[in-house]
């Protein structure tokens, strides 16, 4: 439900389109409604109870992660000081073609940097983005 089969599809982490919450949320409430019969069966009911709450908090733990955390007025700013850094540097180098490709590659290898960290707050989609494949594995060898 959450990642797609086709890899050009984004993936679909909104909580209350995919139905995970509502059937986790009643997993949950079946567990809090069984009768357990004995001592023993009543710490397994705590236990399973905790595990539905403790997954319930991880999801939204998850989503909450989804999130760009990178704001845009810090980017904003942090492309105005490269910019001014390099310009700063071309007025008063000289004009010949070592210096220009110099500027040229500091220019790139910071631009990639920026998108490096671009690509890493947002897991899911984008050019770089978490394989579906270890989780399908692991899903198709469940009960085995």
């Amino acid at each position: 439900m959450i990642w797609p089969q086709g890899s050009s599809k984004p993936a679909n982490l909104d909580p209350m389109a995919s139905g995970i919450v509502e059937a986790s949320e009643k997993l949950a409430d079946a567990i809090r409604a069984l009768k357990p019969r004995d001592d023993f069966q009543r710490a397994l009911q705590s236990r399973a109870v905790d595990m539905a709450e403790a997954l319930l908090q991880a999801r939204w733990l998850v989503l909450a992660a989804t999130q760009p955390s990178v704001p845009v007025p810090f980017l904003m700013i942090l492309l105005f000081w490269l910019t001014i850094t390099f310009a700063s540097f071309g007025v008063f180098a000289p004009r010949n073609a070592v210096v220009l490709s110099v500027f040229f590659l500091c220019a790139l290898s910071v631009s990639l940097a920026v998108f490096l960290v671009l690509e890493m707050d947002a897991p899911f989609d984008g050019l770089l983005k978490v394989s579906a494949d270890p989780l399908r594995y692991a899903y198709a060898h469940l009960n085995q």
